[in-house]
């Protein structure tokens, strides 16, 4: 496929995205695939546009491109592709990834969009295509398969029931299943409180994060993020640029008294991090814009919510391999918990995990999820 235009004889045609224009119909484009879904959360379109935009922290290594897809004039799917050399170095094998897909329901839109993308990575020496994954595993990703009816939770993706036959339909197969746990109560933790007792025991301490000295902890989680993940499907690690970049991005919406860090000394063993889920108060801005005709109109609806947020996302736990099966891990849960229920929030989404880490889906099921 030439870079910028193919054209098929369904009468659907895809080309890149090269003008503001075409940059603000690829960020539309969800609020018509969605404006009958219910449990759809539409995202804030400065968000989306700081995502795509060419300064984007992945983009210092990495390369990545958009397409949109029409019938006639009307804008009809949109897909994001992307080349991240670390991934291949880690893995060992040659494949780009997709993601931001979004495709009415017809197969010859949903095939189109793939063909431009699997065109683009051929064209950079790429065999293969994994998907739907925004950038790399860093990011949003996945493919949702079953709980329709409940909306997203921060950093989770939503997709139509449709959008399964539209990928399978193109030949692609999952490679794997990703869990997300949700919890609306507590139970009885006694069990974890004596493991959480033998860990402080043991001289480990866990404290708070603290934004005020945000640089200097986002580098201590970045040493235990790279030990911690290292061995599990999919991982890449992230630059430091990435690192520091969403350290920043998720301390605008981030509940310290939800962000741990366990230290033996003064060396961090692991890290646990749960954040507002703000999804609930990005409800009150249906459009996406945070200014009306020049007015914070938006913006101030948005503030006035985030102050009702009630349900949070355990966004990740890690602990360094040498420290694990110790406790550490229990004992973060169980601080995230204690101090999640004295702030007044009710219920939690835990994930995503792998379907085949049977010790810590073990872990999230003792605890009622």
């Amino acid at each position: 496929m030439a870079a910028g235009q193919a054209i098929l004889a369904s009468g659907v045609h895809v080309t890149s995205v090269r003008s503001e224009g075409e940059r603000e119909a690829f960020i539309s484009l969800p609020w018509r695939i969605y404006r009958d879904d219910p449990a759809w959360v539409p995202p804030l379109r400065r968000e989306v546009a700081r995502f795509l935009s060419p300064e984007h922290p992945f983009l210092r290594h990495g390369a990545a491109h958009l397409f949109l897809a029409h019938r006639g004039a009307e804008v009809v799917g949109r897909i994001l592709v992307s080349d991240d050399p670390h991934f291949n170095e880690r893995h060992a094998t040659n494949a780009g990834m997709f993601g931001m897909f979004e495709s009415v329901n017809d197969r010859r839109v949903a095939t189109a969009l793939l063909e431009a993308a699997a065109g683009w990575l051929a064209a950079r020496g790429r065999n293969r295509m994994l998907g739907p994954i925004e950038y790399s595993t860093n990011y949003t990703c996945g493919l949702l398969v079953d709980g329709f009816e409940t909306p997203p939770r921060l950093l989770m993706n939503h997709n139509p029931p449709y959008y399964e036959a539209l990928l399978t339909g193109y030949g692609l197969r999952p490679v794997k299943e990703l869990y997300a746990w949700w919890i609306d109560s507590v139970p009885e933790l006694r069990g974890w409180q004596r493991r959480a007792q033998r860990v402080a025991a043991r001289g480990v301490r866990i404290r708070t994060i603290r934004r005020k000295n945000l640089a200097a902890e986002v580098e201590r989680a970045k040493r235990v993020y790279n030990e911690a993940w290292f061995n599990n499907w999919g991982f890449v690690r992230m630059t430091d640029a990435e690192f520091t970049d969403l350290g920043h991005h998720l301390a605008e919406i981030a509940d310290e008294r939800l962000m741990f860090v366990a230290e033996l000394g003064d060396e961090p063993v692991a890290f646990s991090l749960a954040l507002p889920d703000v999804n609930e108060a990005f409800r009150a801005v249906p459009d996406g814009r945070l200014l009306h005709w020049g007015l914070p109109t938006g913006l101030l609806r948005l503030l006035v919510e985030m102050r009702r947020i009630r349900t949070f996302r355990f966004f990740t736990l890690g602990v360094r391999p040498a420290y694990q099966g110790r406790g550490i891990a229990e004992a973060l849960v169980l601080r995230t918990l204690d101090a999640a229920l004295a702030a007044g929030y009710t219920g939690c989404e835990m994930g995503w995990t792998l379907d085949d880490n049977e010790r810590i889906n073990r872990a999230i099921q003792r605890v009622g999820a």
